[in-house]
């Protein structure tokens, strides 16, 4: 999320172009789920701006947006980095990815069956999403997409979580205060970040 229109499309361009060099450069077909999330990112940044666009409201690209940020980004990540880590994969990785497939479900649900609202507020977008279980739910998506970087074990993957982790901690509070939303530019640092992962030695280890 950015704080206006031009700043997503400006980032979502930029992190967009960063997702396709990763593509461009990965060495492994199993290191393609994590190469890819920064254009992930980036068209996720895209999707906001067109909310910007429209005003907020209930719409397509509201939907869109919710789909990447919700119940997408919970399998992705987990699944990514454990395919990243095999063969012989700790036993910990599966953890995230069990959580990030049962909360998957249930957003899925959610996002099918009930509208995506967004509100433009101040410099700020505020997106409605009526989920039950609210404090559960979260608790598995963070612990499905950061919980899966930060248990890995190439210290490249938990450096990008704890990234991450410190992006959606600011974000969050900025985004409270209604002042701006600055998580695209942690979004821009996490696709340099995978960058240099993908292009670490052909064969290397990970670096624990």
């Amino acid at each position: 999320m950015c704080w206006s229109a031009t700043a997503d499309l400006v980032a979502g361009t930029v992190i967009s172009a960063a997702g396709i060099v990763c593509l461009a450069r990965v060495r492994r077909a199993r290191d393609l789920p994590v190469a890819a999330l920064p254009l992930l990112l980036g068209a996720h940044q895209l999707v906001e701006a067109a909310i910007w666009d429209t005003g907020g409201g209930c719409s397509p690209a509201a939907t869109a947006w919710a789909v990447i940020a919700l119940p997408l980004l919970a399998v992705w990540v987990p699944a990514g980095v454990l395919l990243a880590a095999s063969p012989g994969a700790p036993r910990r990785l599966w953890g995230p990815l069990a959580a990030g497939l049962a909360t998957a479900g249930v957003l899925a649900y959610c996002l099918a069956t009930r509208p995506v609202t967004a509100e433009i507020r101040g410099r700020t977008i505020g997106y409605g999403v009526n989920v039950p279980w609210m404090p559960l739910v979260l608790t598995g998506y963070l612990f499905a997409t950061l919980g899966a970087l930060l248990l890995g074990a190439d210290r490249r993957l938990r450096t990008l979580g704890a990234v991450l982790t410190a992006g959606a901690l600011a974000c969050s509070a900025l985004w409270r205060l209604e002042f701006a939303s600055t998580w695209c530019a942690f979004a821009a640092v996490a696709s340099l970040l995978v960058l240099g992962w993908v292009r670490r030695p052909s064969g290397a280890p990970p670096v624990t």
